[in-house]
């Protein structure tokens, strides 16, 4: 049986992670546990009493936070699968925002749960050393299209490293860099009419040119790793499109770590090829918030607590 063609899911990224993420599930299902305490046996840490228990600052460490988003995510589609649903049949697309790609990808079966957990192991302090604190930085830039955002960041490469690394769509695009190139950038910005430009409060530069010792990382990581071609098509951040075959999607991920993520043109690549509804599995409900503003015909439903899940499987299984 083909997959209906309009339901994908999607897989949150960095920022969506809280204290007490994924607790109410894992008491909830042993499916759930299970995953827990599979994650924590592969980095060889009690990355769940974090996750649970806090502090929020040791969480929110990148090294922390990638595996531990993944963690839930996986935990809601274990426990979906083990009550009858299944990716292929139901799902047509997945797709992830940044770190999501990889959850995405695990929950696709490219890659085993304890490999997607020590690769964001690897790829969050890789991304954390490559450049020192201090020296990069993001901004949000609302309410100025790409172009415009692409202009100025253009304009400000006089004083470093500067491109936009997330569109995020409904407005709202996010640059990466030396930290004196984006602050320039920032200022361009709101010269050229962005309603704000906000500097993040992120420990380094993510999806830009100064991450290429962390895609040397990744390079290097994915290489070791058992890939099987995913179950379901996966949405690639640096190309908003489908992607089938796992080799392909590993030069990607590499790709990913400099690269740009092109979340707008991927919820309006999905609402062009028939995608309806939009599940976001895991902690929050970022990306159902983002595909609204991208595209009012799309539905999103954010599913991280048991009930989401008896809903969810009541709508796609019927």
């Amino acid at each position: 049986m083909g997959a209906p063609s309009n339901i994908a899911f999607t897989f949150p990224g960095q920022g969506s992670q809280a204290v007490g993420m994924g607790k109410d599930l894992a008491e909830a299902f042993p499916e759930a546990r299970a995953v827990f305490e599979e994650v924590d046996e592969a980095l060889g840490q009690k990355l769940s009493d974090i996750m649970w228990n806090g502090p929020e600052e040791t969480l929110t460490l990148t090294a922390n936070a990638q595996p531990a988003l993944m963690a839930v995510s996986m935990a809601a589609i274990r426990v979906l699968e083990a009550r009858g649903l299944n990716l292929a049949d139901k799902v047509a697309y997945v797709a992830g925002h940044s770190l999501g790609e990889y959850s995405a990808l695990c929950a696709a079966g490219t890659f085993s749960l304890a490999d997607t957990a020590r690769l964001l192991r690897i790829r969050g302090d890789a991304m954390q050393s490559a450049v020192p604190v201090g020296q990069g930085a993001m901004a949000a830039i609302i309410g100025l299209d790409h172009g415009d955002v692409d202009a100025v960041c253009t304009e400000a490469r006089a004083d470093g490293v500067c491109q936009i690394a997330n569109d995020n769509g409904g407005g709202q695009i996010v640059i990466s860099g030396s930290k004196a190139a984006v602050e320039k950038a920032a200022a361009l910005a709101t010269e050229k009419g962005a309603k704000r430009a906000i500097m993040l409060p992120v420990s380094a530069p993510f999806h830009s040119d100064l991450m290429a010792p962390a895609a040397d990382a990744m390079r290097h990581a994915l290489g070791k790793v058992d890939k099987k071609n995913p179950v379901v098509p996966v949405v690639a951040n640096v190309r908003a499109a489908p992607v089938y075959d796992a080799d392909e999607i590993v030069q990607l991920l590499v790709t990913q770590v400099t690269g740009q993520v092109r979340w707008r043109e991927t919820v309006e690549w999905f609402g062009q090829n028939g995608i309806t509804t939009l599940y976001e599995i895991g902690s929050g409900k970022v990306l159902t918030g983002l595909a609204r503003r991208i595209d009012k015909n799309i539905s999103g439903i954010a599913v991280n607590t048991p009930a989401d899940i008896d809903a969810a499987l009541a709508a796609i299984l019927g």
